[in-house]
């Protein structure tokens, strides 16, 4: 008799105990905003603080900014690092329609710079600017402005982010 009383006792815990520990959670709605925009300007091997900046202007929330009013159809937004800048313009809904991005000396991915070594083998890299620009229907583009120099000789050549020179400027 102990042993049903102690099966009972066992059988009538386990099975109010969990009864009391569900505690309803709140509905989590996770959505991919301006994924788009991230997967189009994606490039694993540029420098953390353009990646970040270009994270903070996907996330940026135009609806919930001191700045957002239902009369106006577009948003120009600014955000800045020291190594450069965004102008992102958002819509009304908090879309992310276009931006415009420019960035000083920021470490080359490879294969820009494979190609620059190939066609250019004693040149120097002194300065370089990463431009990009990004529309929602027809993607980003990207564009290196790159300054090489060799002795007193200095020039001026575009590579988009394949190694695919643009022109010399």
């Amino acid at each position: 008799m102990k042993h049903i009383n102690l099966l009972l006792s066992f059988f009538f815990v386990g099975f109010v105990i969990p009864c009391f520990s569900q505690v309803t959670m709140p509905e989590i709605i996770v959505a991919a905003t301006r994924y788009k925009y991230l997967s189009a300007v994606d490039n694993k091997e540029l420098a953390q603080p353009v990646k970040m900046l270009e994270r903070t202007a996907a996330t940026f929330d135009v609806k919930n900014s001191e700045f957002y009013e239902d009369e106006y159809d577009e948003y120009y937004i600014s955000f800045y690092i020291p190594q450069g800048n965004i102008l992102a313009t958002y819509n009304n809904d908090g879309k992310l329609l276009r931006t415009a991005e420019r960035y000083k000396n920021i470490a080359l991915p490879k294969a820009v710079s494979a190609a620059l070594i190939k066609k250019y083998p004693d040149w120097g890299i002194p300065k370089n600017v990463y431009l990009v620009t990004y529309e929602e229907e027809k993607g980003a583009s990207k564009v290196w402005k790159v300054l090489m120099n060799k002795g007193d000789k200095r020039m001026r050549v575009k590579v988009n982010e394949k190694g695919d020179f643009i022109t010399k400027l």
